[in-house]
């Protein structure tokens, strides 16, 4: 399945008081990979940034003043987010700015040009209930290093987010998912026994086995079970 990871900055916190993107970073996963495929683009807003906004984002208007405004790079946009799940976090803010902007160039919503959109805050939230989910404290509880991130910035973010996404959508402890993302590499063909490495314990292993199977014996009433289902085997 193709996937696009997406983020957004913006001037302000509500696009219905008149607030507009001023940044879009998407980053592309394939088959569980993120790819090379990157869409960034900073945008002309037209209108200042709040205060609080500018604080977080660092994107002054003298800065953006010759970047292209959203309508010349929408067409690029819908584009790469083609036939691709979309994967935002708080999916709610993000998509309230994007079907504003479109709504202008006269364009259906945003969800309506991808897949479907998935918030990998709700994610979150089904996963670690009462615990903080923002993306930082994600990227702490995933292992991912954001330590180079001072300020927001689409691209940036989406980066991470990729990182934990991947994170959080797959165990540790299993090979399901690697298996099924590159099931076009793997080899089924019939496996040779014969090729397969066999490590027989050594002696030294063995008693020491045999010395937990003893301890187990002495503890338990019903006795170890690997030593019953040894004798049931003979």
């Amino acid at each position: 399945m193709r996937q696009i990871v997406l983020d957004t900055e913006t001037t302000g916190l509500a696009a219905r008081e008149g607030h507009r993107i001023i940044e879009v970073g998407a980053i592309e996963i394939v088959g569980r990979r993120v790819t090379d495929r990157r869409l960034h683009h900073y945008v002309n807003p037209e209108r200042d940034s709040d205060e609080g906004a500018l604080a977080v984002h660092g994107l002054t208007s003298e800065f953006l003043a010759d970047k292209a405004k959203f309508a010349e790079i929408a067409d690029e946009l819908l584009a790469f987010v083609r036939d691709a799940e979309v994967i935002i976090h708080n999916a709610s803010f993000d998509l309230e700015f994007l079907d504003e902007e479109l709504k202008r160039i006269g364009r259906a919503p945003f969800a309506g040009h991808c897949l479907k959109v998935t918030d990998s805050l709700t994610l979150a939230r089904e996963l670690h209930p009462g615990k903080r989910n923002s993306l930082d404290a994600l990227c702490e509880r995933y292992g991912v290093s954001n330590r180079h991130r001072t300020l927001h910035g689409a691209l940036l973010d989406a980066g991470l987010l990729a990182e934990v996404y991947l994170a959080m959508t797959r165990g540790q402890d299993s090979l399901v998912i690697d298996l099924a993302a590159g099931a076009a590499a793997v080899d089924t063909a019939p496996l040779d026994p014969s090729l397969l490495r066999v490590l027989a314990a050594s002696a030294a292993e063995v008693a020491a086995h045999e010395a937990v199977l003893d301890g187990i014996e002495q503890q338990c009433k019903g006795g170890a079970v690997w030593r019953r289902a040894l004798s049931a085997a003979d």
